[in-house]
């Protein structure tokens, strides 16, 4: 599925035998590895298990969450959206608002979430990725961003997901044999409250509004990261801002992850080429 080449499935699975009749990899029950060692398949189990419940939890979010002004798709992303979940994982949600009004729909989320940590719910409510529909491609084009677009969970804004599929169908590069999932996504539908304010920032002074409210929180997190303040999990805090986007800045980890992950793969592709050489 994550493969860089077009795959037939009947190839791969003919590949796969041979990798473990060759000790290359190892199989237990319905898992691959790369180590002898069935307790990654034990953890991958709990992982999943734990992955049920709690996406159950995230759609009930996702209920509450579509109902704010000018969302328009609300998808599950991280490593939830992957079918996995360990102790310290949050609920973490990708959102697409109405074109020019990221920064309102945004701010009233947020003040929401503020009343969340008073019932100590935070972590079921980590919107920490928005775009609107002026800029649905996201610009950082390689294999993390990649898989993070393909393996997301839409739950509503079916039309929303296919038009911002259509527009990163650059993806395909990086994953051919992976196909979006659009069928998860719930159709939208707009209560008469949320119509009704809609239409009350319809006009220049909702553009004059969400201007404002995009530069002081520019400014807030600007402050943030020249005193290198840390989140809870010790890492240093930053979000890249911008007019139709807002989301964790990337300069703080895609780098280093896509590194990682390079020098493994060159990693283990020198161990087999050294194994098959001797």
């Amino acid at each position: 599925m994550y493969l860089p080449a077009k795959c037939d499935p009947a190839d791969l699975e003919y590949a796969l035998k041979y990798l473990v009749i060759d000790r290359a990899m190892y199989h237990f029950d319905k898992f691959y590895t790369l180590k002898n060692e069935y307790f990654l398949v034990e953890r991958r189990l709990q992982g999943n298990t734990r992955a049920a419940n709690m996406i159950g939890t995230a759609k009930k979010v996702g209920n509450l969450l579509v109902r704010f002004p000018f969302v328009k798709g609300i998808a599950i992303s991280g490593s939830l959206s992957k079918n996995f979940a360990d102790e310290d994982s949050d609920i973490d949600l990708f959102i697409i608002t109405t074109k020019n009004r990221l920064w309102i729909a945004r701010t009233l989320m947020h003040c929401f979430k503020k009343l969340t940590f008073l019932v100590k719910r935070e972590h079921y409510f980590c919107m920490n990725y928005y775009i609107d529909e002026e800029e649905l491609q996201i610009r950082e084009k390689n294999i993390f961003t990649a898989i993070e677009i393909a393996t997301l969970m839409p739950l509503h804004g079916d039309t929303t997901f296919e038009q911002f599929y259509m527009a990163n169908n650059w993806t395909r590069n990086y994953l051919p044999n992976k196909y979006m999932r659009l069928t998860t996504a719930k159709t939208l539908k707009r209560s008469w409250l949320k119509r009704s304010f809609e239409w009350l920032f319809n006009n220049r002074f909702g553009n004059s509004l969400d201007n404002l409210l995009l530069r002081i929180t520019t400014d807030r997190w600007d402050k943030k990261r020249q005193q290198k303040k840390l989140n809870i999990k010790g890492l240093i805090m930053g979000m890249d801002t911008g007019k139709h986007y807002a989301k964790p800045d990337p300069k703080n980890f895609q780098e280093k992850l896509i590194l990682r992950y390079q020098v493994k793969l060159s990693q283990i592709l020198e161990h087999w080429e050294g194994s098959a050489v001797n």
